[in-house]
């Protein structure tokens, strides 16, 4: 049954805009982060879809936490975390920020500015590349900041993917002052298919993720090598997820735009061949992670 529920976990890994673990990398890298995508799983879906009382189930995996440190925890997927942490020194920290992340969804189901959901993402996403660059053993305060930048960048391309799967769990990712600004209500995001003012929107806030995805892009240069090339295809199927977006006309609400694992592919050889680069020669923004362009400037 335990072999089973990780099995189960796991699965969804290919579902990912991005490859978890790419092949590319060296055995021990690759078990690195397998570790920490199925604990990035395991919190996700006791916030998202355990039954029951999700707070207590959020409680007890703090605890497994403690235990992870320890080397006592009991669920399986704790258990392949243990060795990976006592490797590459791993500090708890970002494991319980991300356990907050989901604490933190059981009581706010939407934001009110585009500054409080970059908040919400330096806890639900950000820590997932620290714990990355453990793993790869390439911690520097440049490289965190840059990674941040990718990280916010994925999570918010995930968000505008499941617009209605996020509704009908009774949250809204999408900032209410950008819904106040293009005349979109809770009607238009429940609607069967897209108004014009939601598709402005979502092409806004699209191209908001991919600004992002673009300032976080050099770490892969920075990285260099072979952890370079997996950062890379990070990014590459963030952008691949986001020219999904575009191409299905910024409707959300039908259906769930995702790449063809050709396009994905074709993607992460262009990001490989390319490492680094903005992307589309579209300009950076300023070096702050949670910067943003104007929306107006955005309309204009």
């Amino acid at each position: 049954m335990a072999q089973d529920a990780v099995a189960a976990v796991m699965a969804k890994a290919d579902r990912e805009n991005f490859p978890v673990a790419s092949r590319l990398l060296p055995r021990r890298s690759r078990t690195g982060l397998l570790a920490i995508y199925g604990f990035a799983r395991l919190v996700d879906d006791a916030g998202d879809e355990a039954g029951g009382d999700r707070t207590a189930l959020l409680d007890w995996l703090d605890g497994e936490v403690d235990r992870v440190y320890a080397g006592t925890p009991g669920h399986p997927l704790m258990r392949r975390l243990v060795p990976v942490v006592r490797r590459h020194s791993i500090p708890p920290e970002p494991f319980r920020r991300l356990i907050q992340a989901n604490r933190q969804d059981q009581v706010v189901t939407s934001y009110a500015t585009f500054e409080d959901l970059l908040a919400y993402c330096d806890l639900s996403a950000n820590p997932v590349g620290h714990l990355v660059l453990h793993v790869f053993e390439a911690v520097t305060p440049r490289r965190m900041h840059l990674s941040d930048h990718v990280c916010t960048g994925l999570q918010l391309v995930e968000h505008w993917q499941d617009v209605s799967e996020d509704l009908r769990r009774g949250r809204v990712y999408l900032p209410q002052e950008d819904l106040a600004r293009f005349g979109c209500t809770r009607e238009d995001l429940a609607a069967a298919g897209p108004s014009s003012r939601f598709r402005a929107l979502m092409a806004f806030e699209a191209d908001r993720a991919r600004r992002l995805l673009d300032q976080g892009a050099p770490l892969a240069r920075d990285l260099g090598g072979r952890n370079g090339y997996a950062v890379a295809a990070f990014v590459a199927g963030g952008r691949s997820a986001l020219e999904a977006i575009e191409r299905s006309g910024y409707d959300v609400l039908s259906r769930t735009p995702r790449p063809s694992g050709l396009r994905r592919a074709a993607a992460i050889v262009r990001a490989l061949a390319t490492r680094g680069s903005a992307g589309n020669g579209r300009p950076a923004l300023d070096a702050h992670p949670h910067a943003h362009p104007d929306p107006q400037e955005q309309r204009s």
